[in-house]
């Protein structure tokens, strides 16, 4: 799975929704955050890529 800047994904054993931030391929590791947006912003957190299952764009 090839994961861009701005895809929806969900986490393995997550109903939620999450939005890619950024990815970094060599150390297996993306940055999410939840989607959509909380009115006082959401927070950005680091996850595995071994955990991320693609969601298809709306």
């Amino acid at each position: 799975m090839r994961l861009h800047q701005g895809d929806c994904i969900h986490l393995r054993c997550d109903p939620d929704l999450y939005q890619v931030i950024g990815v970094d391929d060599r150390q297996g590791r993306c940055w999410v955050r939840r989607w959509p947006l909380q009115a006082k912003g959401s927070p950005v957190f680091e996850v595995s890529l071994n955990i991320v299952a693609s969601t298809p764009k709306p």
